[in-house]
């Protein structure tokens, strides 16, 4: 059953047709949202995640274009009138040293892990602010914190997300609008698949709990900050305890 608290909600997801992202669309269209699933180049995944349930739309934009985030900001306020929640998870990652990483490499990870986070909160803040309510969420990541060897690109554009989650906080806090950060550790992704086992032996073994999260261990998270009216401008970590 939906709960009726979130009934009326909208929210929009990016990257949601595929890991984390999913299960935070899934998440929220159970609990009573209508869902904006914003997805570039995995349509059948989209598809069959909106078939699940009819509180789920999808929109196809690369969000680390400027002009195509407009239109998936149109889109849902032509639609429903409003964006209560907005999540940014659109994400990428690269795994290279820093002398055989790119000009192009950098830009793209820039732009779809940090830009489009820029982009998609500045179409959106304008409406949260005439409503004087809203919640923006940035997935963040544990290398944002403390950094990833050959992962320089990837852990400048999460540590760039939890700089803009605190101070926009600060900035939109007056017009009742949260901003938070998530920040995962290792989750069992596609974007961990190519893990050795042994590899995954040697992480789980620096983590207390011993385990790796699951997506749902995020849209969990997602969950809690939406019901929590006195949460913002934090970087929530769920990683087991991997860098107590």
């Amino acid at each position: 059953m939906a709960e009726k608290k979130f009934q009326n909600m909208v929210a929009i997801v990016t990257g949601g047709a595929k890991g984390i992202g999913s299960s935070i669309v899934k998440k929220l269209a159970n609990n009573g949202y209508d869902v904006i699933l914003n997805y570039n180049s995995s349509y059948e995944q989209a598809k069959q995640i909106s078939m699940t349930n009819s509180n789920i739309h999808i929109f196809k934009a690369d969000v680390s274009k400027y002009e195509e985030v407009c239109n998936l900001v149109n889109f849902t306020i032509n639609k429903f009138g409003k964006v209560d929640l907005l999540v940014n998870n659109a994400g990428i990652d690269l795994i290279k040293t820093i002398n055989d990483t790119t000009l192009d490499d950098f830009d793209n990870i820039l732009k779809t892990n940090l830009y489009s986070a820029f982009y998609t909160s500045k179409e959106v803040s304008k409406y949260m602010i005439q409503k004087k309510y809203g919640h923006i969420i940035n997935m963040s990541s544990i290398w944002g914190l403390i950094g990833a060897s050959c992962e320089m690109p990837y852990s400048v554009s999460k540590a760039g997300l939890d700089a803009m989650t605190k101070s926009l906080a600060k900035e939109l806090g007056p017009s009742n609008i949260r901003v938070n950060s998530i920040a995962p550790g290792i989750i069992d992704t596609d974007m961990n698949k190519d893990l050795t086992s042994d590899e995954k032996k040697s992480i789980i073994s620096e983590i207390p709990l011993e385990k790796i999260g699951t997506p749902d261990d995020i849209a969990e998270c997602v969950l809690f900050l939406v019901k929590s009216n006195y949460i913002t401008g934090q970087i929530i970590q769920i990683n087991g305890g991997w860098n107590v």
